[in-house]
């Protein structure tokens, strides 16, 4: 995971850049510009990074959790999942659509 904040330099109107919390291309939390506030995802939400930039945070303003409780699986067709064992999510389309999949079933 990465603390990252936007430093993007958008034309016409002007778009605040906010802190993201990063794994790879998926934001996991962002804080508003102007805010203090973090937001954390209930599912991580896919970033497109074509155009824009990032630079590295310092000190990393998210909480962590010490103990890791996200456990990656294999998909029947060879997709990797992160099931969050603590909050009982996962990021597979069966439990977007229905609260539950068949990787929460397997590890419970």
């Amino acid at each position: 995971m990465e603390a990252v904040v936007e430093t993007t330099q958008w034309s016409g109107d002007v778009q605040p850049n906010h802190k993201y919390l990063l794994d790879g291309a998926k934001v996991l939390a962002y804080i508003k510009q102007g805010s203090t506030a973090p937001f954390y995802f209930k599912n991580p939400i896919t970033i497109d990074k074509r155009g824009r930039k990032f630079v590295p945070l310092k000190s990393n303003p998210f909480k962590v959790k010490e103990k890791s409780t996200v456990v990656k699986v294999s998909g029947s067709k060879g997709q990797v999942y992160s099931i969050d064992t603590e909050e009982k999510s996962c990021t597979c389309p069966g439990y977007t659509f229905r609260g539950t999949c068949k990787h929460l079933v397997a590890i419970a």
